[in-house]
């Protein structure tokens, strides 16, 4: 029986709120693990073909290849970890919200077409924001809207292109984009809603606004699904597009220079998604089948080595309930279990070696440099080093070392631990034995313990080895200059309380002056209307229905009277005369007679 994985995560968060206590975090954490056994289960195909919707086409509800179980693995492990983590947390809106997120993540990566893709699409938007919601303070609502109002945009680019794509092709199947042949403003709409989602820029300030926001496990999730499924929708509809290379590159420098600027750590942590997240575009826009792999790869050890970090900040946000650096330090010797494991996630983050990010990123290095493309591949390089130095060593530093401020807390929480340690496990497992991940990639052949074949296109074969003694070398040193730089400028690197400016200040600065905007427009508009309307042409229907009648009766009557040869002054005193006594309805007996039966002979001569 074939299992849809989303369903298990979207149905079973509707029955959340009917568990209690430990049996509703021993449930939630059951759930993941159920879909992780359907993934695992899903045979190769198509599955689920709806045909009810005339003049698209067949819907496919569930696409199962390489590509799509390789996402649904990763996102599936990470959920499990997530709820270890939150086995603390009894909250019914983090929960269903969060099950609700990444099943809708699931939908999405499985989804054989456009619209099946677009539902599930803003499924993740709506649940997102609920994560967001469900810190309840003033800031987190601020940045739900604003995230939600991006979302919305990017939705709506992503549906206007199906729409278009469907005009021109006559087809809602999500498949490659031929690069040559299909740019039209249906696929570069498509493009731009993905990449509203993958936080390139000058739409990623979304994420370093919204992430910090949400609530502790929240967030640590929030990091994982809606940018990995972005580039998952990438890889899959956008292969060889040049343009993401240049994406990718801006984004990678990007996060970089706004995480060493940023005060706040979970900030520090928002903009290295973005940084890392660039890797990813920048390996779809080449194009070749080892950047590919590479991307998925990427893809899989950035969300755990990401989410780890999350997670460590979080059991700090958790004890200290601060999360500047300039707040905190000196936490070494109160949560040694969360600087280390922490630490752990640094340095796969930084691609250390035996570490999974080393074996990761190392495949999108190669296969930029294959193509001899060394412009890419040195920005790369660059963003590489600045990793190490925002990430592998200001986060731990400045939280962990640094001044002492006093803070003397307990350690994190017994299932934050346990969370943390699986990740790390990963971390370290995939570092040192990354042939399990390289066999779920889509283009892997001969996969070994430490190494792969993968085959392009045109039959050239990549024979990728990530424990080569010069990579590693070349690593070293670049992890090695990179921390002599952090020490060197520590002096200027110190954090002080600071304010970033990143885009999102457009749009709060610009949301603001357009509601004053449309405000003053608008209560002018209605006074204007009111002033027109109902005081001048309501009141002149009322006083034209109150006198109009009598009028008539007059000009009726004034042709009888000229006939009859009254004087002028004569003519108007009667008139006068006949209006008061119609205004009035006081005519003498038999001119009312005489009124009703013309009237009566009117409506026999009408009827």
């Amino acid at each position: 029986m074939t299992v849809h994985p989303a369903l298990v995560l979207i149905l079973g968060a509707l029955l959340v709120p009917l568990f209690k206590g430990r049996a509703k975090s021993l449930y939630v954490i059951l759930l993941p693990l159920l879909a992780l056994l359907a993934v695992y289960d899903l045979p190769l195909g198509n599955f689920f073909n709806v045909s009810w919707l005339a003049g698209f086409g067949e819907m496919t509800l569930l696409r199962s290849d390489k590509l799509a179980k390789a996402f649904g693995f990763i996102f599936t492990i990470n959920a499990t970890a997530a709820f270890i983590y939150a086995f603390y947390l009894r909250d019914n809106t983090q929960h269903v919200s969060a099950l609700m997120y990444i099943g809708g993540a699931l939908g999405a990566v499985f989804a054989g077409d456009l619209i099946t893709l677009y539902i599930f699409w803003e499924i993740m938007a709506i649940a997102s924001t609920m994560l967001i919601l469900a810190r309840r303070s003033k800031r987190s609502y601020g940045a739900a809207f604003r995230y939600i109002l991006v979302h919305i945009i990017g939705g709506l680019f992503l549906l206007a292109g199906i729409v278009i794509t469907f005009n021109y092709s006559g087809s809602i199947d999500f498949k490659a984009f031929d690069p040559e042949t299909e740019r039209h403003a249906g696929t570069w709409l498509i493009l731009l809603g993905f990449l509203v989602n993958a936080a390139a820029p000058p739409f990623s300030a979304w994420l370093s606004d919204a992430y910090p926001e949400g609530t502790i496990t929240g967030s640590v999730i929030l990091s994982a699904y809606t940018t990995k499924t972005a580039v998952y929708t990438l890889i899959r509809g956008f292969p060889g597009w040049e343009i993401l290379m240049v994406v990718g590159c801006v984004m990678a420098l990007y996060g970089i220079i706004y995480a060493l600027l940023e005060n706040d750590m979970r900030r520090i942590l928002a903009y290295s998604i973005i940084n890392q997240v660039g890797f990813m575009v920048c390996a779809v826009g080449v194009g070749t089948a080892i950047c590919l792999d590479g991307a998925v790869a990427h893809a899989f050890c950035h969300i755990i080595y990401k989410s780890l970090l999350w997670m460590s900040a979080g059991a700090v946000l958790y004890r200290v309930g601060m999360s500047k650096c300039t707040e905190l330090g000196g936490l070494y010797k109160s949560m040694p279990w969360s600087l280390w494991l922490g630490t752990i996630g640094a340095l796969a983050i930084s691609a250390v070696p035996l570490t999974s990010g080393f074996t990761s990123k190392t495949m999108i290095l190669y296969g930029a440099a294959d193509e001899k493309l060394f412009i890419p591949w040195l920005i790369l390089e660059i963003a590489s080093a600045g990793v190490f130095l925002h990430a592998g060593i200001k986060f731990p530093y400045f939280v962990f070392f640094a001044k002492d401020r006093g803070h003397r807390v307990q350690e994190a929480p017994k299932s934050m631990v346990g969370g943390m340690l699986i990740l790390a496990f990963f971390c370290i497992f995939l570092g040192l034995c990354p042939g399990p991940l390289y066999s779920i990639l889509p283009h892997a052949q001969n996969v070994t313990a430490f190494a792969l074949d993968v085959v392009d296109v045109d039959g050239h074969v990549h024979h990728f080895t990530a424990w080569k003694f010069a990579k590693v070398v070349t690593q070293m040193q670049l992890l090695l200059l990179s921390a002599l730089t952090f020490f060197v400028w520590i002096k200027w690197l110190k954090r002080t309380d600071t304010i970033v400016l990143d885009t999102d200040w457009l749009y709060r600065r610009g949301g603001r002056l357009f509601y004053r905007g449309a405000d003053r427009f608008l209560n002018t508009a209605n006074e204007k209307t009111h002033r027109f309307f109902i005081v001048k042409f309501i009141g002149w229907i009322g006083r034209f229905t109150k006198s109009a009648p009598s009028r008539i009766l007059v000009m009726v009557m004034t042709p009888f009277w000229r006939a009859r040869g009254l004087e002028e002054n004569d003519l108007l005193e009667k008139q006068q005369a006949f209006y008061e006594d119609a205004r009035l309805g006081a005519f003498p007996i038999g001119r009312a007679a005489i009124f009703a039966v013309i009237l009566l002979g009117l409506l026999y001569i009408l009827g």
